[in-house]
């Protein structure tokens, strides 16, 4: 088949294609993970997005079975590799990375330098992008752009969900704006009771209040807001229920977007970033400390004013961005990177602990 990955500025390179054999359009992104591709690209953040992994060998262990998978499906727009390897040996594989773009009608492409791709992409900043597949004369000068986009309300939990652990000792509303499926498994690990809700719910809301008590939740400890796509200023109905939550001192704490979403609610403001954080390696520094932590990020944005009352928690050893606040007196916190992981390191999974202390 005839492949192409066309880029906005007209920059074009042949590929080969193992997916579908369909055509798309999105911004093209790039992570630097070595490992950990089927929990990448289940990742709700990357919704909108095609995704360059760097790393030259990509397939080769197979998909493992969906409860590995950080969503129920694919969520990237397309993928592109340098090597794709269709011969996976692993005993958790159940078929082949082609495979299984082909089952969800999906683009995967094999791009030799895309190293070159991501030198390009950190020189100019993020591009609008299409996957063209034998000259797709549909898709032809159309480039998508996410970032115009409410990409929360799509990923988003579209009804209430109770996560309940054997014995449970503390209950978290979590706010759905594309929670990655680990940081629900590290609450329940931990005791607590989950009640997944949609990006748009407002617990402060008598209608809203009658939906929890039917689905026999009677009152929650903390309130969750959970990572997500998409320019944060687009959830506008999580921020106004962040700033509620805040407003009645209820413990909070946010993960990547839900970070940003915080900031925003609190009074602070965000930007987009040139090019993003997406990687297992980002080096985080703990505040007020020598402390660097090595952590798994996927976002384009980023805090540039921090609110009143808060201070930054975590700053970027890199490009001294903000990759966390927590309030100087309140328990208020978010963190820009994923101490989940998945894929990545446990370094900072204590952040789960430390709120749970603080609650």
């Amino acid at each position: 088949m005839d492949t192409k990955l066309i880029l906005k500025d007209g920059t074009s390179f042949d590929a080969k294609s193992y997916g579908a054999p369909t055509s798309t359009s999105g911004e093209v992104v790039f992570a630097t993970g070595m490992t950990g591709y089927p929990e990448a690209i289940t990742d709700p953040s990357y919704k909108g997005q095609i995704l360059i992994l760097t790393y030259p060998i990509i397939g080769n262990y197979g998909v493992p079975d969906p409860s590995h998978w950080e969503s129920n499906r694919i969520q990237v727009s397309g993928l592109i590799v340098s090597n794709y390897n269709d011969t996976p040996s692993h005993f958790q594989s159940r078929k082949t990375l082609a495979q299984w773009f082909k089952d969800e009608n999906l683009p995967l492409i094999e791009i030799k330098d895309t190293r070159a791709l991501a030198q390009k992409i950190r020189k100019h900043g993020t591009l609008l992008g299409k996957i063209a597949i034998n000259s797709d004369s549909k898709n032809k000068n159309k480039f998508y752009d996410p970032g115009i986009d409410n990409l929360v309300s799509q990923v988003s939990t579209p009804k209430i969900i109770k996560h309940s652990p054997l014995k449970s000792k503390k209950t978290i509303l979590l706010i759905d704006c594309g929670a990655k499926n680990n940081i629900i498994k590290c609450f329940l690990k931990r005791d607590v009771e989950v009640v997944q809700a949609p990006w748009d719910f407002d617990p402060f809301d008598k209608t809203a209040q009658k939906t929890l008590k039917n689905n026999k939740i009677n009152n929650f400890d903390a309130l969750f807001i959970s990572n997500g796509p998409g320019d944060p200023k687009m959830a506008d109905k999580t921020i106004a229920t962040v700033k509620k939550s805040l407003e009645n001192k209820i413990p909070t704490l946010g993960i990547c977007l839900g970070n940003q979403i915080l900031a925003l609610a609190a009074g602070g403001d965000t930007y987009k970033l040139k090019f993003g954080h997406r990687s297992q390696n980002q080096p985080c520094i703990l505040s007020s400390s020598n402390r660097c932590y090595i952590t798994t990020q996927n976002h384009g944005y980023a805090i540039g004013d921090v609110p009143s009352g808060f201070k930054p928690w975590f700053t970027n050893a890199n490009d001294k961005t903000i990759e966390g606040i927590i309030h100087n007196k309140h328990p208020f916190m978010a963190v820009q990177f994923h101490p989940e992981a998945t894929p990545g390191p446990y370094d900072t999974e204590w952040i789960f602990d430390y709120f749970l202390s603080k609650i």
